[in-house]
């Protein structure tokens, strides 16, 4: 099997274990990369992973997929805040948690569309994962 996805798709989505990438989008082994973080979101660490993607291994469709339920819609600022009283640091990275799933797949699909590093940004669909009943649902980009 080669590293280059067959489909030539790449997947960003959350990394809860409720979430069967392949199987939501009837794709098998070796059709896709998987990018995986908490809450799906895209960071610069996402925009690095999706860039080796395309321009290392011939990547140019990006799906971004957030679900409901997610542990990032209840998380607020108070996490870093706990966790800079734990361990006397204050986490140098964003949380990135939201309130709502729709308007951050927007912004995750923005996000792509305007990395200067990303050579293929027309084929950029958004969705919402329905843990419950296993669904997708496709998001529209920001007008």
């Amino acid at each position: 099997m080669d590293a280059r996805p067959v489909q030539h798709v790449a997947v960003v989505t959350c990394m809860d274990a409720r979430l069967d990438v392949h199987a939501a989008l009837g794709l098998a082994l070796g059709d896709c990369h998987v990018i995986r973080n908490a809450g799906g979101v895209v960071t610069d660490d996402t925009i690095r992973s999706l860039t080796v993607s395309q321009r290392g291994l011939g990547t140019r469709s990006i799906a971004l997929i957030h679900h409901t339920g997610c542990g990032l819609l209840s998380l607020t600022e108070d996490f870093r805040n706990e966790l800079e009283q734990e361990v006397g640091i204050r986490p140098s990275w964003a949380l990135e948690s939201f309130t709502d799933l729709d308007q951050d797949v927007r912004q995750s699909m923005a996000r792509v569309r305007t990395s200067p590093f990303l050579p293929h940004r027309d084929d950029i669909r958004g969705f919402v994962f329905d843990v419950r009943t296993g669904l997708l649902r496709e998001v529209a980009p920001a007008a």
